[in-house]
């Protein structure tokens, strides 16, 4: 209640430093500290970081009459407190028993309802006095809250009328409610408001219009209206971003600045060899962002480029031509992929590219037999090795290269920072590091890439390769699945092949279609004589490499798989995707399923067999069907389902922003990237001794993510 809040904020008035333990703070001794730390609260620090999730509104204090207006005319749900005698209670058993009381006061009734709280028939009784808050709501003719805090009123005098606020509500537990924590950082703000160093400078917090630091907290805890809490969380928004624009500022000004990479200056000779080795003529596009990579490669500053291009626009003919590059000079590169699928696939294309040439190319993979490994990595050291394509097992310690000058990484979402320093820490040594290039098939939303991938330069290839097209794609109901596996059958029996991707490995408690079930299903039923495969992480690498050949050679005409098929996977004779349960999977994820059919001159058909539970999972699906195009649908998932998911599995190797909300934040985005840049300078460094608080933040937050932590 209103009332109670007020009476427990005032209390001890010592300040205290945010390293404190939270038991300085009244009524916390060592069960509710153990109960605060489970939700990761130890500190004053903690909890004044620990922000609301939403307000509530609630209403003064009204009479029955009133608030039964006041609530028709209210078009959000309102917290309201009303004061009365409870007229009548009773108890209704069920499936869900709940405690009826009717609160009276001089202008009407209102119902109060309790479900599954039994205790509130031995508190509650006839001629009790009281003030009810909560959720009010007219049903059926009369007001009503439901589940609502009661406070019993003393014979002696009433308080008074309490006036309404907006009230905070926090992520909590069983064990420790929201209102609890709202008392809690109430009497924190004003003990701690004095060790809250702020330190962004007053001018440009005046010319960016943000409030000082710990006024900002005030702001979030406890503020006065919702324009003002919204201008608190722009405040600490604001620091966040501005936290990791300045750690992007000072990373890009190190690779630029203390790292040294062979110069490869692509000649007309080198272009034209490079060219001729690419089964077609280069699209505008692609030409486009090979004069750019030309550009990084002839100077000593390493490259350090991110390529970005939907489904089919032909990302790996660019990177053979970086990486032809470097051979051309007497170096190395790697191509490093998620998975063994995709790498054993780059092998297949880029020998067949290079047929016929003196390029020397390996696969390392960490399913190589023990001497075939040791094989390569004496090929690689030894530099009778020109180009390896591999999976992460490139890089281990052990995998060593006598002159590596370029490195591309695919599906860059796949690999965090760290491994991308990994492959930089492959160079010629002394500072000398190869030119790298990392490369996409989910094309990323601007307030992204300037987040996540800040440090990079970014090129986009638009549009697809001649011949390509984009598939035809379907949303249909689960009810009419009989009539997509009947499509199926007919389009199988012309000669071509489906892909059939499932949610789940095992069989689901949800009800989620498997790989064994769904498989041994079509089988019996919808298409049964027809062959069909499976494929899953759960496999061995040779049962994958197996199931992927038997599909790739036509021996197969279905494969019932999981979402490792989502990226690279190349068989031209697939035509069809279907994926069941697609409301379980994220937007830019089915973009990339349909990415794979239609790739060998057939047109391709995409169906989504789905029944969206929600408005969000019905308006992802209708953009599917709507567009191919992959950066209008990953600015659209990225607005609907936030950064947190965009990924999937991405791991970027960075914290995760807590208050900043990328969907909406451009703007301020943008303001802290200006800000960063200009305040790191020409030094690269925050090496003002004022700003060494900053820098340490800086350090302690990215530095290890970064590699910050050697400047200076």
């Amino acid at each position: 209640m209103a009332q109670h809040y007020r009476r427990c904020v005032s209390g001890d008035s010592t300040p205290l430093t945010l390293n404190d333990s939270l038991t300085a703070l009244r009524g916390v001794g060592e069960r509710t500290a153990s109960v605060l730390a489970r939700l990761g609260l130890r500190t004053a620090g903690d909890l004044l970081g620990h922000l609301p999730i939403r307000y509530e509104t609630e209403a003064p204090e009204a009479d029955v009459a009133e608030a039964t207006v006041r609530t028709e005319a209210e078009s959000t749900p309102v917290t309201r407190s009303i004061r009365g005698e409870i007229l009548k209670v009773r108890m209704i058993p069920g499936h869900r028993p709940r405690f009826e009381a009717l609160l009276e006061d001089a202008t009407g009734t209102v119902r109060l309802v309790w479900f599954n709280s039994p205790w509130v028939a031995q508190k509650i009784h006839p001629g009790l006095r009281g003030i009810a808050q909560g959720r009010a709501a007219n049903r059926r003719g009369y007001l009503e809250m439901v589940n609502p805090r009661w406070q019993p009123l003393d014979d002696g005098p009433e308080p008074a009328k309490e006036p309404g606020r907006l009230r905070p509500i926090y992520s909590a537990s069983a064990e420790i409610a929201s209102a609890r924590i709202e008392v809690l950082a109430a009497e924190l703000l004003p003990r701690a408001s004095g060790a809250i160093v702020d330190l962004v400078p007053a001018p440009l917090l005046a010319r960016r219009n943000l409030a000082p630091l710990a006024e900002a907290y005030r702001m979030v805890h406890r503020p006065n209206d919702l324009a003002e809490a919204e201008r608190g969380r722009l405040r600490l928004a604001y620091d966040e971003l501005l936290l990791l624009q300045l750690a992007m500022a000072m990373r890009r000004w190190q690779v630029r600045h203390t790292m040294h990479a062979p110069m490869l200056p692509i000649s007309k000779e080198i272009d034209e060899r490079a060219r001729s080795r690419i089964h077609f003529t280069l699209t505008p596009a692609q030409s486009g962002v090979c004069a750019e990579i030309a550009e990084d490669l002839r100077k000593s500053t390493p490259m350090n480029r991110l390529l970005q291009g939907d489904v089919g626009s032909g990302k790996t003919a660019v990177a053979v031509y970086a990486m032809l590059a470097a051979v051309a000079h007497g170096h190395q590169a790697v191509l490093v992929a998620p998975t063994e699928i995709l790498a054993k696939q780059h092998v297949a294309t880029i020998e067949a590219m290079l047929a016929g040439s003196r390029v020397r190319i390996a696969e390392f993979t960490g399913s190589l037999k023990a001497a075939d490994r040791a094989a390569v990595l004496a090929g690689l050291e030894a530099g009778t090795v020109d180009l390896a394509i591999g999976t992460h097992a490139l890089l281990l310690e052990d995998v060593k290269f006598k002159s590596l000058a370029v490195a591309v990484v695919d599906e860059q979402h796949r690999f965090g920072v760290e491994q991308r320093a990994a492959l930089r820490a492959k160079g010629l040594g002394a500072g000398m590091v190869p030119h790298t290039l990392v490369m996409t098939a989910t094309p990323i939303p601007r307030t992204l890439a300037l987040s996540f991938f800040g440090d990079l330069d970014v090129s986009s290839l638009r549009g697809l390769l001649p011949g390509r097209s984009a598939p035809a794609t379907r949303v249909m109901p689960r009810a009419r699945s009989e009539e997509v596996y009947a499509w199926v059958r007919t389009k199988i029996a012309k000669g071509e092949q489906a892909f059939i991707v499932v949610p789940a490995i095992d069989e689901s408690e949800r009800g989620l279609a498997d790989v064994a079930s769904h498989a041994a299903a079509l089988e019996t039923g919808a298409l049964s004589g027809m062959r069909i495969g499976r494929l899953h992480g759960q496999l061995s690498t040779a049962e994958r490499a197996e199931a992927m050949a038997q599909f790739r050679d036509g021996r197969l005409d279905a494969l019932v798989a999981t979402i490792m098929v989502e990226v690279g996977v190349d068989v031209p004779n697939a035509t069809m995707m279907i994926v069941e349960h697609a409301e379980q999977f994220g937007l830019a994820q089915l973009h990339q399923l349909r990415g794979r059919v239609g790739r060998g001159g057939k047109p391709g058909a995409c169906v989504y067999i789905a029944d969206a539970p929600t408005e969000i999972a019905s308006k992802r699906l209708d953009a599917l069907a709507r567009t191919s195009d992959g950066f209008e649908i990953a600015e659209l998932d990225l607005s609907l389902r936030g950064p947190g998911e965009f990924f999937g599995s991405r791991q970027s190797g960075l914290p995760p922003l807590k208050v900043a909300d990328l969907s909406r934040d451009f703007p301020l985005l943008l303001e802290a990237r200006e800000d960063a840049t200009q305040w790191i300078g020409a030094t690269g460094d925050l090496a003002d001794p004022a700003d060494a608080p900053l820098r340490r933040r800086v350090l302690a937050t990215y530095g290890d993510a970064l590699g910050l932590s050697d400047i200076g």
